[in-house]
């Protein structure tokens, strides 16, 4: 299977997403909250692609990704509905720079086995 590579690096894509949603609290104008759906779903469908090993991963961005979908877009009407789904939101974009840590490669450390002249055989 290929891996893909992206241009912008999934820790960069989560910590502009989180911004976003921290600055949504915020009273803007109708466009920023178009924008902000845009770049958090396709944030969201990036960071899924790259965990797709993690199911708890995916499971929590498939529901952000529903939830910000600009396609179909979910309407509360109300602000105050949605400022604690932006800060959630933001958090978990937050925490998936600190436990996407790529596992180190331990090395394997053979003994090498000496050989002395005493014990080679004629």
């Amino acid at each position: 299977m290929k891996t893909i590579r992206y241009l912008i690096p999934i820790k960069v894509i989560s910590t502009i997403c989180a911004c976003l949603l921290f600055a949504a609290v915020f009273n803007l104008p109708i466009e920023y909250y178009t924008i902000l759906r845009i770049v958090v779903f396709i944030g969201s469908l990036l960071i899924i692609d790259a965990l797709v090993r993690k199911n708890i991963w995916v499971l929590v961005f498939g529901v952000i990704a529903i939830l910000f979908n600009p396609i179909i877009p979910m309407y509360l009407y109300i602000k105050s509905y949605w400022i604690p789904i932006d800060i959630a939101s933001g958090i978990l974009f937050l925490l998936v720079l600190f436990f996407d840590k790529p596992k180190r490669e331990t090395k394997k450390i053979e003994k090498k086995r000496r050989e002395f002249s005493r014990d080679k055989i004629y």
